[in-house]
């Protein structure tokens, strides 16, 4: 759970620099938001940053999310994805 961790740890950082919602997984409400972002993540367009990544650079995040991905869904198998099953 390393990764879902470093994963919520990241995002809540940078909300918290402009006082965004802060991520949890306490909750499945809670845990079906973390699963739309890394969603929307993993959408072409984020995932390589609109073509500006080398195909090494998106291949790592794609495999970081998908792991980020899995582990939340090994804590809550109700969660929904869409861009990766």
């Amino acid at each position: 759970m390393k990764a879902l961790q470093a994963y919520l740890d990241k995002r809540n950082r940078w909300n918290d620099i402009f006082k965004g919602e802060q991520f949890e997984i306490q909750t499945a409400a809670g845990r079906q938001r973390v699963a739309d972002c890394i969603d929307s993540d993993l959408s072409p367009e984020n995932l390589s940053c609109d073509g500006e990544l080398s195909r090494a650079q998106v291949h790592a995040r794609y495999k970081e999310l998908t792991k980020v991905g899995g582990q939340l869904r090994a804590i809550d198998p109700s969660v929904k994805f869409y861009e990766f099953s």
